[in-house]
């Protein structure tokens, strides 16, 4: 037979952990992650000054087979190991391309130097706009050829071009690029249109083995809150993260539909979904993964490179939306997405939308949190009973947990139906915060009054500071069964963890827990009200 005192020492060891588990969770990032984050892109910066001028140095690589066959690990580590870290110019620049959403630059050597986007939302606080790329970084479209003598000549020789200025803005553009090397052409047949991606055919003029990469990630927004680095959908439907900082060696893929290098709102993507890609990640200096794309002889894919706004995604193709990555809680997150979406084209305002959704989901969780309150009502009641039970048989443990057994029966009490509850709705909590963290379509979303930017933290911390008077207001009215002095000092500190930690979150996420916290008291009041009269009832 269970031990009630085990039950209830268990019961708040529970509630205990969930909670640090959570203020961990959040004060780990905020205090340790961001500042080494910063620390790190310092000394990056460091040494990206001091690499400015620096000419591409290329190792030296073994041919492919001549059976035309992917070269090896190895092979591709010497041949992708060393980077152009020169920086590019204005007189470096081949062809222009217009499109309704973005610029996009193609440098002498055929790669993407640099993507600006067009949209009113996507700019700085001076009014610039963003732009995707850093010029010392792995560029998209870049090629590198299996072979030591191809490759070196490779970063010698200049394209041509069909086209210098390429405007798509109205109707769908074409244009080819050419590299003539020694033994090989190298041609590549773009197709662009006015949404901002493109497809392109990479032919080449002999059997040499060589790879193309859909560059480093975007530099925006790689923050401690959200996942970057590189994520692939493979032919079986299962999805690969690989983080930054986290790649110590080379891995290979086959049947590859896309890959995505990602911060936390946008990204660069290759995609394939006809027919499969052959992908290397390969780490940078600083363990970054780097992809890289397979091709001997001619390879065909399409790209976008730019923002993860959803519909814009599934524009392009239903799957590319798994580009947008949601963690462990991804099962509950993209259906939780898709709902939240559905709702903002009826509401029309995404502030308002998040507040309709946390309404719909406290109504359905409605039953559990109906239980894990009455539960604790109960338990406040029958604390005195308890005690006299533990009192009266302090000395003969099994007859005290019998008759507290028989005591919980009695009256419908469960020592841990206050617990289970709360830990059951985690997994939702973590799914919308990582849905409201992910997605951009917050960006530049206003709500009301001083809210400008549902995907920034509140200017004035109103609502963190909104969020931590709720806080204490649900703990006031929530019945408390702890004896122990010190758990009672841990829970009266949490309104102010939390609203510290919030301070700095984005504020369609300290909305959603604002809103949760109002409807948890409405309901705990609710609760309160039920007993009180039950209790006068019966005097």
């Amino acid at each position: 037979m269970n031990n009630p005192n085990q039950d209830k020492g268990m019961q708040k060891r529970m509630l205990i952990m969930t909670l640090i588990v959570f203020v961990f969770f959040i004060a780990y990032e905020f205090l340790v992650l961001k500042p080494q984050q910063e620390e790190k892109a310092k000394q990056q910066e460091i040494v990206k000054q001091e690499q400015a001028n620096a000419a591409p140095d290329v190792a030296t690589a073994t041919n492919a087979s001549p059976s035309g066959q992917p070269a090896s690990s190895e092979e591709m580590k010497n041949s992708i190991s060393a980077l152009s870290s020169k920086a590019i110019g204005s007189a470096n620049i081949l062809t222009t391309i217009k499109t309704n959403r973005n610029i996009i630059q193609i440098d002498k050597l055929g790669r993407v130097a640099q993507v600006t986007l067009l949209e009113e939302k996507y700019k700085d606080e001076d009014g610039n706009s963003f732009k995707l790329f850093e010029a010392n970084q792995l560029r998209p479209l870049e090629v590198r050829f299996a072979n030591a003598d191809v490759n070196n000549q490779a970063f010698k020789v200049n394209y041509t071009t069909t086209a210098t200025n390429v405007d798509a803005t109205k109707e769908i553009q074409k244009f080819t690029l050419t590299q003539s090397l020694s033994g090989v052409t190298l041609i590549k047949n773009f197709t662009v249109y006015p949404n901002g991606h493109y497809d392109l055919e990479v032919n080449s003029t002999s059997k040499e083995q060589f790879f193309i990469t859909n560059g480093f990630r975007p530099n925006i927004l790689a923050d401690m809150y959200a996942d970057h680095g590189v994520y692939l959908k493979l032919q079986d439907g299962t999805m690969d993260l690989t983080v930054d900082e986290d790649l110590s060696k080379v891995k290979s893929y086959e049947g590859v539909k896309f890959i995505s290098s990602f911060d936390r709102y946008y990204a660069t993507v290759i995609y394939n979904f006809e027919k499969s890609l052959q992908v290397s990640l390969m780490p940078d200096a600083d363990d970054n993964p780097q992809g890289f794309i397979h091709a001997t002889n001619s390879i065909s894919f399409s790209g976008y490179m730019g923002p993860k706004n959803f519909n814009d995604l599934k524009a392009l193709n239903k799957e590319l939306t798994d580009v947008i990555e949601y963690g462990w809680f991804t099962f509950i997150a993209k259906p939780m997405f898709t709902f939240l979406a559905f709702l903002q084209t009826y509401i029309g305002n995404w502030g308002w939308t998040i507040v309709a959704l946390t309404i719909i989901i406290k109504l359905i969780l409605y039953p559990l949190s109906y239980k894990g309150m009455v539960s604790m009502q109960k338990l406040k009641d029958l604390a005195p009973k308890m005690k006299e039970i533990q009192a009266k048989y302090k000395d003969d443990k099994q007859k005290q947990s019998a008759h507290m057994m028989e005591l919980y029966k009695k009256h419908g009490a469960n020592p841990m139906g206050g617990c289970l509850p709360l830990i059951l709705q985690i997994p939702v909590f973590f799914a919308i915060y990582r849905v409201l963290l992910n997605s951009i379509e917050l960006k530049g979303a206003e709500w009301i009054f001083w809210i400008h930017d549902l995907a920034e933290m509140d200017p004035y911390f109103v609502l963190p500071i909104l969020m931590g008077a709720s806080m204490w207001l649900q703990q006031k009215i929530t019945p408390n069964t702890m004896q122990d002095e010190m758990q009672k000092k841990i829970f009266q500190m949490l309104p102010i963890v939390f609203t510290f930690f919030f301070l700095w979150f984005p504020a369609g996420l300290t909305l959603y827990w604002f809103v949760n916290n109002v409807f948890t008291i409405s309901q705990q009041y609710y609760i309160n009200r039920l007993f009180e009269k039950q209790r006068a009832a019966k005097k």
